[in-house]
């Protein structure tokens, strides 16, 4: 028999229970490997997440400026123009995101087996 699952085990002041959130959403990764090679705009993210509404992109954005993944670099210019950048937590993102992805790769099959032979027993 296993042990009991602590009580505690994900307890507020625990740092396990933030990262996820930022680190493991939807489009946190994405962001981070769209600014791997240096600073782009708002409009330049947007081609490669072109599912992404600019609304969710902006909360994002924000929510991985206010981590400190990413730099807002906002010049005086008319019209306006504003870059973001990976900082040095968020660069470091990229070894997790690569293994993640090398994961996924190597299991591709597995999961999708799985998931049709799920889908298969609901019917």
């Amino acid at each position: 028999m296993t042990a009991s699952l602590s009580p505690d085990m994900f307890d507020v002041a625990c740092p396990s229970t933030a990262m996820p959130f930022q680190i493991g959403d939807k489009w946190t990764a994405m962001v981070v490997l769209c600014l791997e090679h240096g600073p782009r705009r708002f409009s330049e993210l947007r081609v490669p997440l072109r599912t992404i509404s600019p609304k969710v992109l902006s909360e994002t954005l924000r929510a991985m400026e206010r981590d400190g993944l990413v730099i807002r670099h906002a010049y005086d210019e008319n019209p306006p123009r504003v870059e973001y950048s990976l900082t040095p937590l968020g660069r470091s993102l990229l070894t997790l995101v690569d293994a993640a992805r090398a994961w996924c790769a190597e299991h591709m099959d597995d999961l999708l087996a799985a998931r049709a032979a799920f889908t298969a027993g609901l019917n």
